[in-house]
């Protein structure tokens, strides 16, 4: 009998996970599986998940090379969590730090326990840079500092963003006017990266707009529209 065909998944067909290392037991990370990821990690030996936020299922370590090799999978008097050990290669967590776990509460605020295992910035960037950027955005937002620009549009709230996002898509329109490509991609970059911004205030990665490009792709604009339409 496969294990996922023992587990009690819930009604959006998911399961918790945390992984800990399995040398030192230390708790890397909490992420959800669907039966698709726990067969999957079964049969590769190499830890997948299901991503709720970009709606698919990825094996960890695909884009940065940070695989999670399991060593033993156990499950819950419930069977509705799932408890993995694992060796790390790399950095459990996107932001670079050995384990999700990284920030300590003191009583009258965070703190980060140790320095990044890795530079993830980098390492996200040679893969999918707009994915990279939007990472960074949602660390300034969860990790805010008085220096920081993102923050600073975090704090300010919607209405700050959404203002940014009209102030860059006039000035992108008007260096498309003023005919100087140089301007054209300076001010298209800035448009970019308010748009990340206000995925970033929503939770919703740039996986998402990938997704519904690729759901457009070969459809006419009359097509399009009729599918929304639906």
């Amino acid at each position: 009998m496969p294990l996922s065909s023992q587990l009690k998944f819930d009604a959006h067909g998911m399961i918790p996970a945390i992984t800990r290392d399995a040398d030192t037991g230390e708790v890397l990370m909490l992420a959800y599986m669907n039966a698709e990821a726990v067969d999957l990690t079964i049969r590769t030996g190499k830890v997948h998940y299901y991503s709720r936020s970009r709606r698919k299922l990825w094996m960890k370590g695909e884009s940065s090379g940070h695989v999670q090799t399991v060593r033993e999978i156990r499950f819950d008097c419930d069977a509705d969590c799932l408890l993995i050990a694992i060796e790390q290669e790399g950095a459990a967590c996107h932001t670079g730090h050995k384990s999700c776990f990284y920030r300590v509460w003191s009583g009258d605020g965070a703190r980060v326990d140790g320095e990044k295992a890795v530079d993830a910035a980098a390492i996200y960037g040679r893969q999918d840079i707009l994915d990279a950027v939007y990472h960074v955005i949602q660390e300034r937002r969860q990790n805010p500092d008085e220096k920081s620009y993102v923050a600073s549009l975090f704090a300010k709230g919607l209405d700050k963003i959404l203002g940014k996002i009209g102030e860059e898509a006039t000035e992108t329109a008007v260096a498309g006017k003023g005919g100087n490509p140089d301007e054209v991609v300076s001010e298209a970059a800035d448009l970019f990266f308010h748009t990340l911004v206000l995925l970033g205030y929503y939770d919703l990665p740039p996986e998402r707009i990938y997704a519904e490009l690729r759901r457009r792709f070969g459809m006419s604009g009359i097509e399009e529209k009729e599918s929304r339409s639906k």
